[in-house]
């Protein structure tokens, strides 16, 4: 169990970079990824792929893999990110629910979600990077929206939040530590 004097990293929601406050509060370390070092998983990407996007002004500001202004990194940027750190992702099948979703397994490091956002009365929609993660034994909500970290009693509350986040079209990433 968590004590008082455990202290939770938890960084804070700022424009659209909710997957680098995700993956800080991941791995529980400010700075475990910065803007720049997704920034340069991003271009990579874009260089890597063989059927290149052609250049246009918006380019400039509208990148394939994120927002160069505010972020926004998509999921291919979260998949290199973690490989680099020596974690793999398991993407979980929502026909079948959280049921099947071992929270107690060592080798979970965490649960990465994207769930849809509808803001300003509908005008502005878009995806949102969460962080869920064990820590001495107790779930945590890690939220970049969320004032602070939110508490689950147990499995089976964090297993209704799945569940809800399932059925409202979210999805939901198993980070596992590869084990070698």
């Amino acid at each position: 169990m968590a004590t008082e004097n455990s202290q939770i990293y938890h960084e804070r929601q700022r424009l659209q970079f909710c997957l680098l406050h995700s993956l800080n509060n991941l791995f529980q370390q400010k700075d475990a990824f910065t803007r720049a070092s997704l920034n340069e998983i991003a271009e990579k990407l874009v260089l890597d792929d063989p059927s290149k996007v052609s250049w246009t002004p918006l380019s400039v500001l509208f990148k394939p893999h994120y927002n160069a202004i505010t972020g926004n990194y998509d999921i291919n940027v979260l998949m290199v990110a973690l490989e680099g750190k020596g974690k793999s992702v398991i993407w979980h099948d929502r026909r079948n629910g959280s049921s099947l979703i071992n929270l107690d397994d060592d080798t979970l490091m965490g649960i990465v979600l994207n769930v849809s956002v509808i803001k300003y009365g509908g005008l502005w929609k878009s995806r949102h990077w969460i962080t869920l993660k064990r820590i001495d034994g107790v779930w945590y909500n890690l939220d970049s929206d969320l004032v602070a970290p939110e508490t689950y009693k147990d499995g089976e509350e964090v297993r209704e939040f799945l569940d809800c986040i399932i059925n409202h079209g979210g999805e939901v990433l198993l980070v596992m530590n590869d084990t070698q």
